[in-house]
């Protein structure tokens, strides 16, 4: 079994973060009049970004080397993109971490360590106190805008995506803080979450091109539609069939993550017309780059039991 500590921070590094910018693009989307709203959507980002910042302390030498080399805890765009995107904004952001991310080594040989154990786990249960309230909060802004008692710049499917990604980290959290571990998923309970979650990026990235995107916009649908065909033919399938989904899942996300990539550079250096911040451009991407890395990993392949995430 996976060290528990370095299970744990693999999660951290990865949702810490993306909680961390959810937050961010929900404190930017807000009108100036909803202070309320602005205020509780910062605390949270500040909140997640010390959550992260103490994962990185640790991971040092306590970070799985597959996590480290996918891509999913920071990109080559992800320091230019928090710039670009503190500057247009004006909401801070500590590229300091980030740094530090980018010059974490992997565990080896990995020994029980009972200091580390006993913060790892107080880390934990702090991060998933913080994503339950997080949750109330993103489900408070779903049902004020569904009521048009509030206007957000994030369209009402967007605050529903990342609050199935908020519930999914905080399914793992609860497993790690009552067992201990992270149980293996069924291979397709994985595939359709995660499948739906890049189908929905590319519905984002199509609606926040500028109109003279002609062509990155027909892109962007024909990503939407080959997701939506996948979800659609996983339906037929149960986790002794789904071999052959998985691999085109595999090479549909090898090409999504090439073109999300060349998005973010092109957004990130001002030469595609969007609203789409950059760091909101470099997340997608490390999102496609953390599925890539469930897809190739050899215990997936064997194949996940039957359950639901």
């Amino acid at each position: 079994m996976k060290d528990y500590a370095v299970m744990s921070l693999d999660l951290h590094l990865f949702f810490a973060r993306i909680m961390k910018e959810h937050s961010l693009f929900l404190e930017a989307g807000f009108q100036a009049k909803d202070t309320c709203f602005i205020k509780k959507a910062a605390s949270f980002r500040e909140q997640f970004e010390k959550i992260l910042e103490e994962a990185v302390q640790m991971a040092n030498g306590f970070v799985s080397a597959s996590v480290l080399e996918s891509g999913e805890i920071v990109t080559e765009f992800t320091r230019p993109a928090e710039c670009k995107t503190e500057l247009l904004t004006g909401i801070p952001i500590n590229s300091r971490i980030t740094e530090k991310e980018m010059c974490l080594t992997p565990a080896f040989r990995v020994s029980g360590n009972r200091q580390k154990y006993r913060i790892v786990s107080w880390l934990n249960q702090r991060a998933l106190s913080l994503v339950e309230q997080l949750i109330a909060f993103k489900e408070e802004i779903l049902e004020n805008v569904s009521v048009c008692r509030l206007f957000t710049a994030n369209y009402p499917l967007l605050i529903k995506h990342i609050l199935r990604e908020a519930k999914l980290y905080r399914t793992f959290l609860k497993e790690l803080v009552m067992k201990g571990t992270i149980s293996d998923q069924c291979i397709y309970d994985t595939e359709k979450f995660w499948n739906q979650i890049m189908m929905e990026h590319a519905l984002f990235i199509r609606g926040l091109l500028d109109p003279s995107e002609e062509e990155l916009i027909a892109a962007a649908n024909g990503f939407a539609q080959d997701y939506k065909k996948l979800l659609c033919h996983a339906r037929t399938q149960n986790c002794r069939t789904m071999d052959e989904m998985t691999q085109k899942a595999l090479k549909e996300t090898e090409k999504y993550r090439d073109f999300k990539a060349a998005g973010t550079k092109g957004i990130t250096e001002c030469k595609i017309s969007s609203i789409i911040l950059p760091l909101l451009a470099d997340h997608v991407l490390r999102e496609a780059n953390h599925y890539l890395r469930i897809l190739e990993q050899e215990d997936y392949k064997a194949g996940g039991r039957c359950g639901t995430m």
